[in-house]
């Protein structure tokens, strides 16, 4: 076997006269994060709050379920905490919604939805990055539909070539602006997409026939990427065990709101007692931080969704009947 730790890494100088370890141009995935989290942050004025409940009796009952009996077995804890955040967005449809904005004439509306479409941040395959995957109807879906729906989705995942799903979504997107007349933005995707570092290797010939042989039902298609009604990420899915959380995401337009759910942790916590003491106990707790795009809610709007959250927490045994 080479002996690698002491093997030099290749390395050239950079456009600054800095030594360069790795250099990318950007792919389709990076484009698309590129462009969508930048108009994120150019359009909307955001807002955030930090969200810390106590999960300690949750989990002990989410634990005994899963031990006791093999129906919840299947159902991992991001997939109750999606259940959750749904219940919370059913009793307030102000962050299930989208914008429209016009700066120039200081005009806009909001729409808000009943379907609660939720993205999920999930990992593509062999670790490449990261994609929104599009969870629709939730509210119309049990612990188990949910956990089913999310384990297909991954299946679907090995199928997809997520270059040619993400360009679809693309080209979607573009449709519309230019029946907003946004020509120039138009003109500056096509070239960035088609020339130069940034072209865009698409399948072609056998291998795109090939491709789109695939019944959807067997890989990802535009439904499943495109954006949906409210946005959750999972630090603490991705990085278990770490000591992060976020402070701020990005609320991606027309979307108004997002959320990140940080890993569980342990605490010191006071508990009020029957009889109206209280002491200092070890605790469990989980850091949920929530971004708005203030030009579509107030805090009003806000405070039935964690209003619903302090409810499931300080009484868990309601999940049993989501089953």
């Amino acid at each position: 076997m080479a002996d690698t730790a002491n093997t030099p890494r290749k390395t050239y100088t950079g456009k600054k006269g800095f030594e360069v370890l790795r250099r990318e141009d950007f792919k389709m995935q990076r484009k698309i994060v590129a462009n969508m989290t930048t108009e994120a942050w150019l359009r909307t004025p955001h807002a955030a709050l930090v969200y810390e409940p106590d999960v300690t009796d949750f989990l002990s009952l989410y634990q005994n379920l899963r031990e006791s009996d093999a129906r919840w077995k299947g159902i991992s804890l991001n997939t109750v905490f999606l259940k959750i955040i749904t219940e919370g967005l059913i009793a307030a449809p102000g962050l299930n919604a989208h914008i429209d904005y016009n700066h120039n004439f200081v005009n806009g509306t909001v729409e808000q939805y009943k379907d609660i479409n939720i993205s999920v941040s999930m990992g593509l395959p062999s670790r490449t990055g990261m994609m929104t995957i599009n969870i629709h109807n939730c509210e119309q879906q049990s612990l188990t539909d949910l956990q089913n729906y999310i384990a297909d989705v991954r299946r679907r995942m090995e199928n997809t070539d997520f270059t040619e799903a993400m360009f679809e979504v693309s080209l979607d997107n573009t449709l519309r602006l230019l029946k907003k007349g946004k020509l120039l933005t138009i003109l500056g995707r096509l070239t960035g997409a088609t020339v130069g570092r940034g072209k865009i290797d698409r399948l072609r010939g056998e291998a795109k026939r090939k491709y789109q042989a695939i019944p959807a039902a067997d890989r990802l298609t535009k439904a499943d990427i495109e954006q949906g009604t409210f946005l959750v990420s999972n630090i603490g899915s991705v990085f278990r065990g770490s000591k992060l959380f976020a402070t701020l995401l990005d609320v991606i337009p027309p979307q108004v709101a997002a959320i990140c759910i940080g890993n569980v942790f342990d605490k010191a916590g006071v508990v009020t007692h029957p009889d109206g003491t209280k002491t200092v106990e070890p605790r469990r707790a989980c850091c949920w931080n929530l971004a708005i795009d203030h030009r579509a809610l107030d805090f009003d709007e806000i405070e039935p969704f964690f209003q619903r959250c302090d409810r499931f927490f300080a009484h868990p045994e309601e999940m049993e009947a989501w089953l």
